[in-house]
């Protein structure tokens, strides 16, 4: 008879061992790899918000330049330079709107710090100013009338693409009102 000795591990053991080490292992770095996608996820939707906010709160700056304009007293439409009933994106810089054209508006641009079009006092929104980068995120805002001409329904959608090249969107919606009278 052969002595048996406890001192050594089987082959089946030490395989045993092994898988429960390589689940012990595998299981967080899963865990920790999801989390962070949706960090991401997060942080590109907090994005995405603050740019349709800042679309929506831009055309209601310009509707109430507007106001200020005929308080001063030139006679001025409250939707004037506001494009309706076509898909536009918008330039904070300068509270500049410009028509997409064939409904395809291209990706925003940054410095790191802003986010724009083209460069400042210009229309051409497709070229990148000095220094800026493209962005993955694109906005469109569309000014629709819901009671003409006394209200109007701004919708700015702003459009990305996750890490798996998925497109995302977010859209806010508001509507602006008539609330003083410009005389139209």
């Amino acid at each position: 008879m052969i002595p048996r000795t406890d001192k050594a591990f089987t082959l089946i053991e030490t395989l045993v061992a092994i898988s429960f080490l390589t689940i012990a292992i595998i299981a967080p770095m899963s865990v920790a790899t999801q989390s962070l996608a949706a960090a991401y996820y997060a942080r590109d939707q907090v994005t995405a918000f603050h740019l349709a906010q800042e679309a929506i709160e831009t055309v209601r700056h310009v509707r109430d330049g507007n106001i200020l304009l005929n308080a001063q007293g030139v006679q001025t439409d409250l939707h004037n330079r506001i494009p309706i009933d076509s898909l536009f994106v918008l330039d904070t810089r300068n509270d500049a709107m410009i028509q997409c054209t064939g409904g395809i508006c291209p990706p925003l641009k940054t410095d790191g710090l802003f986010y724009a079009y083209g460069p400042v006092g210009t229309t051409d929104i497709n070229s990148t100013p000095s220094g800026w980068v493209e962005t993955r995120f694109t906005r469109e805002v569309l000014v629709t009338y819901v009671d003409a001409p006394d209200e109007i329904r701004v919708s700015a959608t702003v459009r990305w693409k996750t890490s798996r090249y998925q497109e995302r969107s977010f859209t806010l919606t508001e509507n602006l009102y008539r609330w003083v009278d410009d005389g139209t």
